[in-house]
């Protein structure tokens, strides 16, 4: 006697569809709201600077008695050009400044501001604060040039420098959207969404009551 659970499945015993997994869809980034403050780092206009002073050069070789030395000048407008984009390009990515309703961008890193627990206020005392001496936000250690700080405490306990070049309007722009965030109000797009939704009346309800 043969143990039939034992042999082999053949090409006809039939097979089980199997269901089709379906892909996840990743769920959307949360909207950051409007922004409320920014400043680029730095300004595009400075890669004409090298072009402009080899053009001048250019336009007083051809006026001028002499030759016009091709070779030199184009081995200027290279070197000017390529430093100038380098220069520009870091300033963009590590010294810009991105403030929405809801996150602080410092550079290439973006804090929430519900990480953000207390900000404070400008030290015009001649005795220097705690928060003078911190780090600064972002991926460099301290604040760039040209730049002042913001004195912040994180949830972590942390302390730090959040910082910008028109620093007191970037205080006044981060200090309201921080207290907006900590009182758990949505930013202005969800604002506009939420007024659409209209509340049922009291007469919406009686005419659902009579039908």
């Amino acid at each position: 006697m043969t143990d039939e659970a034992s042999e082999p499945a053949g090409d006809d015993d039939p097979v089980e569809p199997v269901d089709p997994v379906e892909p996840v869809e990743a769920e959307p980034d949360p909207d950051p709201g409007e922004v409320l403050f920014s400043e680029p780092g730095g300004s595009r206009w400075v890669v004409l600077i090298g072009p402009v002073l080899v053009l001048a050069v250019l336009v007083m070789e051809i006026l001028g008695p002499g030759q016009v030395h091709w070779p030199v000048l184009i081995i200027f407008l290279v070197v000017l050009l390529g430093f100038s984009l380098v220069q520009v390009t870091a300033a963009r990515r590590h010294v810009s400044v991105e403030l929405t309703e809801t996150t602080l961008r410092q550079g290439a890193v973006t804090t929430p501001l519900a990480d953000i627990e207390k900000i404070y206020p400008p030290n015009n005392s001649p005795t220097p604060e705690d928060w003078e001496s911190a780090s600064a936000l972002g991926e460099l250690h301290g604040v760039p040039r040209r730049r002042r700080g913001v004195g912040v405490r994180l949830t972590s306990g942390r302390l730090a420098q959040a910082w910008a070049r028109d620093v007191d309007r970037f205080r006044s722009e981060l200090t309201q959207a921080h207290a907006a965030v900590r009182m758990g109000l949505p930013p202005a797009g969800k604002k506009s969404e939420l007024r659409k939704i209209e509340p049922r009346t009291s007469e919406t309800k009686d005419q659902d009551t009579t039908e």
